[in-house]
């Protein structure tokens, strides 16, 4: 969704973006230690990846003002607006439900009447994407994604997080960065030209990253104190923005132990959240009133998050607990207990003990071509041409190979089904002895779905129920669908601290295939 706003003027449009190509150039997992080690077996390859709405509240504008026209002769704005198409691929395109769109455009509408800035406009798109992100460019392009949308639990907490992205456009903060960047990269280059390699200058160019980052970390302060100023200003509640820092910080934690999601598409990579932020927040609020100050509009916050998306796509297959099944595609696999799947736009990924890992993507080859002689084209680096091998995997042709480089070992099986051939790549290092086992129940679990098995999967969706007398948050928690940790999950979705309860009448949110 996007939305394009000025003062109380606010125009939404609505679109959906075709599926993105199931085939695409291949992006190493960066959140992964062992990317290197399949950079070194992969010589090449193609990864897998598989009407006009009104707010009522708000009048459209009879000559609508566009990030294009504000964003003309901005050369910063210009660029951010060639990087949106960029941002769309990253994160799975635009998210379109007209009555998410309806309550974002509510929430966004209040912050532009307070706002510092008359003349910014402002284009707020949310993202298809599982990650917990916002962020904005130049110009007036502002993010949020699904995911967080799933976390917040109430519209001052999306305020929160809208007028922080909106305080990064009114203070400048992307020219700013751009400026310092160019101070520091040339500042390296002289340290470089004159001190070399040696320990003086190691330590120069560390001071200037440090430099940079606290940079960019005072810029983070400075865009809460405009946003929880500005939400003051609408009427929200101004502590909103501590206590989403703080459902953060109990989301970054568990993710951390569930290895859920690639963290460098997520709101912490690029806004560090500490005890010291959550506190200045706290004292910028107390600034504007006493607890209990603004509304936090829970209720039409939930309304409009209702049925929300969470984690994977059809487009992209789905994770459920250790097994991975895509039903457009026709296939599932299984990896080993004390694996984690990190299903990505790129490919499939998982991590395991010893520093194990296993990659699944999709290639297209040319429909003569044996698997055998795929697997000797070149692509696979240190092969051992002995160990190619071909097999039968479940009633699917089937090829097997070994490979050594750059001190780890690697399982390749490549499979045809479905008029498709996919990889399963396993790695470990040199020194493990776990390698074939792993990966022939990898492997070996790799099957065509049937039918019925397409038909049974669906989406995970958010839903929001009252709490009926009797039930507790185990009762909830464990009536979700298709996750892990069922009640650490409820206690993150839902603000909840440890130690507190739900009654009779709450609503709460729950994963739901329904």
């Amino acid at each position: 969704m996007a939305v394009i706003a000025r003062r109380k003027e606010a125009v939404l449009s609505t679109c959906r973006i075709t599926a993105r190509e199931m085939l695409s150039p291949v992006r190493p997992a960066a959140r992964f230690g062992f990317a290197m080690a399949f950079l070194a077996l992969l010589a090449g390859c193609q990864a897998l990846t598989g009407s006009d709405i009104t707010e009522s509240a708000f009048r459209p504008s009879d000559n609508p003002v566009t990030v294009d026209s504000v964003s003309r002769n901005n050369r910063l704005a210009e660029l951010a607006k060639s990087q949106h198409p960029r941002i769309l691929a990253t994160y799975g395109g635009e998210y379109s439900d007209p009555k998410l769109e309806r309550m974002v455009a509510k929430v966004v509408g209040s912050l532009t009447t307070v706002s510092a800035n008359p003349t910014q406009t402002y284009r707020i798109t949310i993202l298809n994407s599982p990650n917990v992100n916002a962020f904005a460019l130049p110009g007036g392009y502002l993010y949020v994604t699904r995911g967080l949308l799933a976390l917040a639990n109430d519209s001052s907490e999306l305020a929160a997080v809208i007028a922080h992205e909106m305080g990064h456009v009114t203070a400048n903060h992307g020219l700013q960065r751009q400026q310092k960047e160019a101070e520091e990269v040339l500042a390296n280059k002289v340290v470089t030209d004159v001190l070399g390699e040696s320990q003086t200058a190691k330590v120069a160019l560390i001071r200037g990253k440090l430099r940079l980052a606290q940079f960019s970390r005072n810029q983070e302060l400075e865009a809460d104190a405009i946003g929880i100023k500005a939400i003051g200003q609408a009427g929200f509640d101004p502590y909103a923005a501590g206590r989403f820092l703080q459902s953060m910080a109990a989301y970054s934690d568990f993710r951390s132990i569930s290895g859920a999601t690639d963290p460098s598409l997520d709101f912490l990579a690029s806004h560090p959240n500490t005890p010291q932020r959550i506190e200045l927040a706290q004292r910028h609020a107390r600034l504007i009133g006493p607890p209990g100050t603004g509304v936090k509009d829970r209720d039409s916050f939930l309304a409009g998050i209702d049925g929300l998306l969470f984690g994977d796509t059809p487009e992209e297959g789905y994770v459920r607990g250790n097994t991975f099944m895509h039903p457009r595609l026709g296939v599932s696999f299984s990896v080993p207990a004390g694996f984690a799947i990190d299903n990505t736009a790129a490919a499939v990924t998982a991590t395991g003990p010893g520093d194990m890992a296993i990659r699944f993507d999709g290639v297209t080859i040319e429909p003569k071509m044996s698997l055998t002689d795929y697997l000797r084209s070149g692509w696979v680096a240190g092969l051992v041409d002995s160990s190619v091998r071909t097999e039968t995997i479940n009633g699917n042709e089937a090829a097997v190979a070994q490979a050594r480089a750059d001190g780890w070992q690697f399982d390749v099986t490549v499979i045809r089904a479905n008029g498709q051939v996919y990889r399963l790549l396993t790695a470990a290092p040199l020194a493990g002895n776990s390698l074939d086992a792993v990966a022939r129940s990898v492997g070996g679990s790799f099957h065509v779905l049937s039918e019925a098995e397409k038909a049974a999967l669906k989406p995970l969706r958010i839903r929001v129920v009252t709490v009926r007398p009797g039930q507790t948050m185990g009762t909830l928690a464990a009536g979700m669908i298709g996750v892990d940790r069922k009640l650490d999950l409820f206690r993150v979705l839902n603000g909840l601290a440890p130690g507190a309860t739900v009654s009779a009448g709450d609503k709460v949110k729950i994963v739901s295939d329904r």
